[in-house]
């Protein structure tokens, strides 16, 4: 007899759940107080942190940021002088190349490679003997050409003697005639012969023609020299020295034409020579001379330049840099070359304005100075010009503004002067 699980009425309250299981559908007890083990302290954990959450405060606003600091200079309005720049070689006043002249053994040397020289110095003495041996053979060849015409002018007078008497015959004068002035040209024959042989004699001492430097020797003592053994060795002048340089003919006349509307002379143009290592020389030199001719190939026309070389700083072929100066200072502004900064419309600077903040200012400029250059059109003078931290700072945005280290140590020196002078002055004490 199966057993049917009638219908439980509407309103029939539900059974109550065996104690050992629960309404999750059938858990034993000890499947429940193991989740209890488990869960107790997870809900402990959460009940805890909940009260913390809802008393957690929001973070405080961040302080607001400072402005970006920056190096700045002031433009600054000085007197310069308008200047262009060549390529220039200096040349000696004088360079004289010592040559033997006659042939023979190097019997001395007489300097020292490198030192100072005066007109008229022995250099090099060629081995003189033969030489001398030849000048005295054509001096006795000059007194035997005497002698002879002795002889032809005696006979041609008893000749004319006997002519008078018509004791000889005028055939026999006119010999003894035409061989008196064969012995005459006999004599100067022999003083041309003896002239040269002195001559030769004296182109064994090699002297030296000009005041200078002399330069290294080509041979020593011992070796045979003569005209094709080249230059023996080289004396340059240094003081006064000249510098040679190019400059074309569209330049030469543009140059003219500004310092004629300045009321100035080009004699008056100063010319600077800029050295190797980037300094100037210190000597100031003029132009002395300006070619006659201009080089087909370039249209260029050389100038020349004298300056003082007492130092002997510059070197006969040596290259350096020229500066011409129009001597007529005029006022520019001058900013530091590290304050530029380029972008497709051209080149800016960062100006700080009267409200402290940076803002772009497009300028022109001209010729760089060393570190600094030339603005022809943008800025005035006593505009504070960033230098440093121009990728810190937007146009617009306040900075804060140091002077540069120069201006820095240079303001602390002058403070420390007055700090130095102001107790002296109070005890009275004269500076």
């Amino acid at each position: 007899m199966s057993h049917r699980r009638l219908p439980r009425p509407l309103g029939t309250p539900l059974p109550a759940p065996h104690p050992c299981t629960e309404a999750t559908g059938g858990v034993t007890g000890s499947d429940a107080r193991r989740r209890a083990l488990v869960l107790g302290p997870l809900l402990a954990t959460l009940l805890v942190a909940l009260p913390l959450a809802g008393c957690r405060q929001e973070p405080a606003p961040a302080p607001p940021s400072q402005p970006p600091s920056v190096v700045a200079v002031k433009a600054v309005a000085k007197p310069i002088e308008q200047q262009a720049s060549f390529v220039g070689r200096v040349v000696a006043v004088n360079r004289v190349e010592l040559r033997a002249r006659v042939e023979g053994f190097l019997d001395e040397r007489r300097f020292t490679e490198g030192q100072p020289v005066k007109t008229g110095d022995l250099l090099f003495l060629i081995e003189p003997d033969q030489y001398q041996a030849a000048v005295e053979q054509r001096q006795a060849d000059v007194q035997k050409a005497e002698a002879d015409q002795l002889n032809t002018s005696a006979q041609l007078k008893r000749g004319q003697e006997l002519l008078a008497d018509d004791n000889i015959a005028q055939a026999k004068v006119d010999e003894l005639q035409a061989a008196d002035s064969i012995a005459k040209a006999n004599i100067a024959q022999a003083q041309a012969a003896l002239n040269q042989a002195k001559l030769d004699l004296s182109y064994t001492r090699i002297v030296a023609p000009v005041d200078g430097r002399i330069g290294l020797a080509s041979y020593t003592v011992g070796n045979l020299v003569g005209p094709s053994s080249g230059t023996l060795a080289t004396i340059v002048s240094r003081d006064p020295i000249y510098v040679e340089f190019p400059v074309t003919q569209r330049e030469l006349l543009e140059a003219r034409e500004t310092i004629e509307q300045k009321g100035g002379n080009a004699k008056n143009v100063q010319v600077r020579v800029r050295l190797p290592d980037g300094s100037l020389y210190e000597q100031v030199g003029y132009l002395d001379f300006v070619n006659v001719t201009t080089d087909p190939e370039t249209d260029s026309v050389t100038l020349r330049a004298s300056l003082p070389n007492a130092d002997g700083t510059l070197v006969d072929r040596q290259y350096v840099g020229v500066l011409l100066q129009s001597g007529t200072p005029t006022s520019a502004i001058l900013i530091p070359q590290s304050a530029l900064q380029f972008d497709q419309q051209g080149q800016y600077v960062m100006i700080i304005d009267a409200d402290g903040k940076a803002q772009v200012r497009r300028v022109e400029t001209g010729q760089a100075r060393g570190t600094e250059v030339i603005v022809s059109e943008g800025l005035k003078a006593g505009e504070l010009v960033i230098t440093q931290g121009i990728q810190k700072v937007r146009p617009g945005q306040a900075v804060k503004a140091t002077p540069a280290p120069a201006e820095t140590a240079a303001s602390k020196s002058t403070s420390a002067s007055a700090d130095t002078a102001a107790p002296a002055a109070a005890k009275g004490d004269t500076p």
